[in-house]
C-alpha cells in the first residue's frame, strides 16, 4: 500500500508529455499555456488621457487656482481614436476625453470637473486648480513594454490573462492539448437517474460528478454507459472506452470481491497494473496502470472515495498532461472552531466547511457512502493518523468544490 505523495509521484511520472495545439484566444480560457508569448507592442500604445478634460503643458497651470484661474485658449479636441494635428502651444489647450492621444506639446490632463468654461467665451477655458507633469496621463509602455513576457508556459490562462493578450493583439495561442477521459461506473444495482428501481437497486452518481471535476481539470469528459458486474462486460466497456478516450476512469469493483472485475478485466484488454492501493481514507482501494500510451484509474464506488481520489490523483496528473506548472488544488487558511481527531493508521481527508471568518468545522458523517456531508463541505482537512487536533489549531483547508 503506497503513500499519497509516493502514489502521485508514480502517476506524474507515467503521465504522457504534454502536446499542444494553436486555438482562437477567444476557446482558451482555463486553458494552459503552452509556450511564452512576447508582446508585439507597447501597452499602452501612446500616451493618453486617463480623464475627460483638457491637455495643457503643466507649467501653464502650475499656479492655477479657485480663487486665481488660469485662463487657456482653446485650440482643437480630440476624442478617443482621433489625434490633434500640430503641437501645443503656451497657453493653449485641447478638450480630450478618456483614451484620447495626447496632443505633442502637452504633459498633464486637467479634468473637466476642476475648470470652467464662460459662456460668452467659449474658446477660452479657466483652470481652477495647478497640475503637475504627468496628472492624468497614462504614458505609453508604463503598463506592459514591448518584448515583455505576456504568458509564460504551464500558466492556466485567467479572464485577466486573455484580457492581456487581446489588448496586445493577439489572435491565437499554443495550449495544451486536452486529454479526453472516458468514465465508466460497474455495478449490476446501478440505474440511470429517472429510470424506475426495483429494490436493490440505486442511482449511479459518481459520473456527472466525475465529469464536472474533469472539466474544472480542463479535461474533456466522456460518459460511457453503464456496466454490469459480469467480467466480459467489463472487459468490453473497457476495451470501448481506450479506443475513444485518452484515459478511462472508473469507479467500483476495484475492491477484492468476487464480483470485482475492473482488474483482471483490465489486464485481460493488454493493461498493465501499477499499484492498487492507497494509505487514504476514504479512498484506499485504487488502481493505476498503463494501457499502451494511455493511462487508467480505477476509483472506488463508493461516492464520496470516488471524489476524493479523483481530487488528489486524478486532478494533479489531467493538470500536467496539459503542461500545467501549478497542479495543486487551491487551499485556504483557517482555524478549527472545534476539536477533529482520526484514530484510524491512515490518513483522513475530512470533509469540512469553511465560513468566511475562516472557522473551520466538520461538514457532518465522514463514511465514505454519506454524499451529504460531501455537498455541504467546503474542502478537505487533511488529519495525520492516530491525530486529534484542539479547536483553535491553524489548518490548510483544499478545496473540494468546482
Amino acid at each position: 500500500m503506497l503513500e499519497l505523495e509516493d502514489a502521485l509521484a508514480h502517476i506524474l511520472a507515467t503521465i504522457p508529455s504534454p502536446t499542444s495545439e494553436s486555438i482562437l484566444l477567444r476557446d482558451a480560457a482555463r486553458r494552459v499555456q503552452a509556450e511564452r508569448i512576447e508582446s508585439p507592442i507597447d501597452l499602452p500604445l501612446f500616451d493618453n488621457s486617463a480623464m475627460d478634460g483638457y491637455g495643457v503643458r503643466s507649467r501653464d497651470v502650475a499656479s492655477a487656482a479657485p480663487e486665481s484661474p488660469t485662463r487657456l485658449r482653446l485650440v482643437g479636441r480630440a476624442a478617443a481614436g482621433e489625434t490633434f494635428a500640430g503641437e501645443l502651444a503656451a497657453g493653449t489647450c485641447v478638450r480630450l476625453f478618456t483614451g484620447s492621444p495626447l496632443p505633442p506639446g502637452a504633459d498633464a490632463v486637467v479634468m473637466q470637473e476642476d475648470t470652467r468654461v464662460e459662456p460668452n467665451a467659449g474658446d477660452q477655458v479657466l483652470f481652477l486648480e495647478p497640475t503637475r507633469t504627468g496628472d492624468n496621463v497614462r504614458w505609453r509602455g508604463e503598463d506592459v513594454k514591448r518584448g515583455a513576457t505576456l504568458a509564460a508556459p504551464g500558466e492556466v490562462l485567467s479572464a485577466g490573462r486573455l484580457s492581456l493578450l487581446a489588448a496586445a493583439g493577439l489572435v491565437r495561442v499554443r495550449v495544451g492539448r486536452r486529454p479526453v477521459v472516458g468514465l465508466l461506473a460497474t455495478g449490476s444495482e446501478l440505474k440511470e437517474p429517472g429510470e424506475p428501481l426495483v429494490p436493490g437497486q440505486i442511482y449511479e452518481s459518481n459520473r456527472i460528478a466525475l465529469a464536472a471535476l474533469v472539466c474544472r481539470a480542463g479535461a474533456i469528459p466522456e460518459v460511457f454507459p453503464l456496466v454490469a458486474d459480469a467480467l466480459a462486460a467489463t472487459r468490453s466497456a473497457l476495451t470501448e472506452a481506450f479506443r475513444q478516450c485518452d484515459a478511462v476512469i472508473t469507479s467500483g469493483g476495484v475492491s477484492v470481491g468476487e464480483l470485482d472485475f475492473i482488474r483482471p478485466a483490465f489486464e485481460e484488454t493488454g493493461g498493465a497494473l501499477q499499484f492498487w492501493k492507497v494509505a487514504i481514507r476514504p479512498g484506499r482501494p485504487f488502481v493505476f496502470g498503463r494501457y499502451g500510451e494511455k493511462v487508467f484509474f480505477g476509483l472506488p464506488g463508493n461516492p464520496v472515495s470516488a471524489l476524493v481520489t479523483f481530487l488528489l490523483l486524478v486532478h494533479p496528473a489531467l493538470l500536467r498532461w496539459q503542461g500545467a506548472a501549478d497542479i495543486s488544488l487551491p487551499s485556504r487558511a483557517g482555524v478549527l472552531a472545534e476539536s477533529l481527531a482520526n484514530p484510524e493508521g491512515r490518513r483522513h481527508f475530512m470533509r469540512v466547511k469553511l465560513d468566511a471568518s475562516g472557522a473551520v468545522r466538520s461538514a457532518g458523517v465522514q463514511a465514505s457512502h454519506i454524499l451529504s456531508s460531501m455537498a455541504a463541505a467546503d474542502g478537505l482537512l487533511d488529519l495525520p493518523p492516530r491525530t486529534t487536533l484542539a479547536a483553535g489549531t491553524a489548518v490548510q483547508v483544499i478545496s473540494c468544490q468546482g
